[in-house]
Parts: structure tokens; sequence; C-alpha cells
């Protein structure tokens, strides 16, 4: 009685799971560091390899098939088993002695991570970091997976059977134009704002889901004018008097360098935001992520 066994490697398994996670062939063909063409006969021949469709394919891009869900699943899992066996091995290597993998959501790797990651790699230089940006609550489920090692996540976001630390806090405030009649106020409630229109972030941002939630408990509602995929088109757009917005503090000080706009403090509870780091568990991990820890802590 004879078997068809699949065939692939864990190239396509890379493959594989960059183009799935980017929902798009060529985004994750450049994750993958292969030409488009590469990667799509990778996908090809490992479609054919299992004998069942791992994407549906139209105009709008990819997405995967219940089958393709299935397979990503055990890919991640396989491809963290192999990270862990690299990682464990590396203290016995002559070169890269430790690699870590940090996710993170987007204020820490936009306004903290670089500066903390140099002065770390200054005194770590045979330590490399895998970085990713992802929302709070995909990181939670990436260290869950042990997608990822340590993750850097919004203080609201809940992340049970993880231990969590206190890293920073950051208040969220309303930006507007010089002339606005809000331009000379220090303090304002979210509330008071809601009678303009808000530039907002893409549906999926971490930022526009917190605020909707916010609002939803609130008897008022949120006229949300423009979307845009940065902080920096935000306050494009703050400034040439299309609406208002809300963003954190610290991503604000930045902005204001370049763009002429004023921000007003929210005296909202719950615009006071703290960020966490979280892992499975600190005496899992090598003593090398456990440096990097520390030093995040410290540099906060």
């Amino acid at each position: 009685m004879s078997t068809n066994i699949a065939r692939f490697d864990l190239i396509d398994l890379r493959v594989f799971a960059r183009v799935a996670e980017e929902e798009s062939l060529t985004r994750g063909a450049e994750r993958a560091f292969l030409s488009l063409a590469a990667a799509s006969l990778r996908i090809k021949n490992l479609e054919e390899s299992l004998g069942t469709q791992l994407f549906y394919r139209n105009k709008r891009g990819i997405s995967l098939t219940q089958a393709g869900e299935v397979f990503l699943l055990h890919a991640h899992k396989v491809l963290a088993e192999v990270d862990l066996i690299q990682e464990r091995m590396q203290p016995f290597s002559a070169g890269v002695r430790g690699h870590v993998r940090l996710f993170a959501n987007a204020t820490a790797i936009s306004e903290i991570l670089p500066n903390v990651l140099a002065k770390f790699f200054e005194n770590h230089t045979s330590i490399t970091i895998d970085l990713h940006e992802r929302l709070s609550a995909e990181i939670v489920r990436a260290v869950h997976e042990k997608i990822a090692d340590i993750g850097v996540i919004s203080g609201h976001v809940r992340a049970e059977g993880l231990e969590t630390l206190p890293y920073k806090r950051d208040r969220l405030v309303l930006a507007v134009p010089e002339n606005h009649e809000f331009a000379d106020q220090p303090f304002l409630h979210f509330a008071d704002a809601l009678q303009h229109s808000f530039i907002g972030l893409e549906a999926h941002s971490a930022t526009t889901a917190f605020l909707q939630n916010e609002v939803a408990q609130s008897t008022g509602s949120m006229q949300q004018r423009v979307q845009v995929c940065s902080f920096d088109a935000m306050c494009q757009m703050i400034e040439a008097g299309v609406g208002v917005g809300v963003l954190p503090e610290m991503v604000a000080r930045r902005l204001k360098k370049t763009a002429r706009i004023k921000t007003i403090q929210l005296l909202d509870e719950w615009a006071m935001r703290e960020l966490r780091i979280c892992v499975r568990s600190q005496d899992e991990l090598p003593v090398f992520a456990r440096e990097l820890i520390d030093f995040i802590l410290k540099s906060g």
C-alpha cells in the first residue's frame, strides 16, 4: 500500500507564514527575502505537496482558507521550536550569543525602542533582536504561542497567564490646529471635543479601537471624517484644519516639532495609559533575554 507524503522544508514554512501574516504575496516575499516569483513558486509547490488550497486569491489580495488557517497554526509551532533550538545552541557557538523575538505596539516601536535598543547594542554586540510591530492583543497571543519571547503592550489589554511588568505611563492628548478654539486650553474632557470632526487611524489601530470603546460607553458619538495610516499623517491633516485627533503625548511631543498643532491634555481617567512588558515566564528565558528586559525597564 502506497502513502503520499507531503514534502516541504523550513523555507517553505517561513515563506508561507510570512505571506499569511502580511496577507500579501509581495510583502510576504519581501519579509522572507525572496523574489516574488520564487515565493509564489514555493507556495504553489507547497499546496500541490499538501494536496489542498491554502490561500484564496482575488483582486484585493489573498486570505487563508480553512486548511491554510490550520496549517499556519502548526507552521508557527514548528518555526517557534526551530528558533528555540537555535537559541539554545547559540551559547555554544563562537558567533552570535543570543537571539530575541521582541513584539511591541506602534507607540513603543516609534517612540521608545529605537533609542533604547541603540544603547543596548553598545554593550551587547553578540545579541540580535527580531523586532515586530503588532497590536497589543496580537502580541499577547504571540507570547502565549511562543512566537514572541517578549512583548510590549498597552496596559488596558488583558494578558492572563503571562507575567507582566509595568514599564511606562503616557497620556492621550487632543491635537488641534494652532488657530482652533481649544488651542489655548491646557486641559479638556474628551466629551467636550466630540462636537468636532476627528482624524482617526485605520480601523485595526489599537488607539482607534480604544477610543471607539470609550465613546460606546458614553452618551456621545464621534464623527470620524478621515482615516489615515499613521500619527504623522494625522497631524498633517490636523494642521491643515481638516479635524482634530487623539494621540499619545510622547508621539505628539515629537510631531509638534514639524507640525503646527497644539495639544491639550485630556482629563478623563482612561486617558492615562500604561505600557507593560509581558513574557510567558522570566525563569524560562535565557540570560540574554532577561538582560534585555532589565535594560528596557531601567531605560524607562
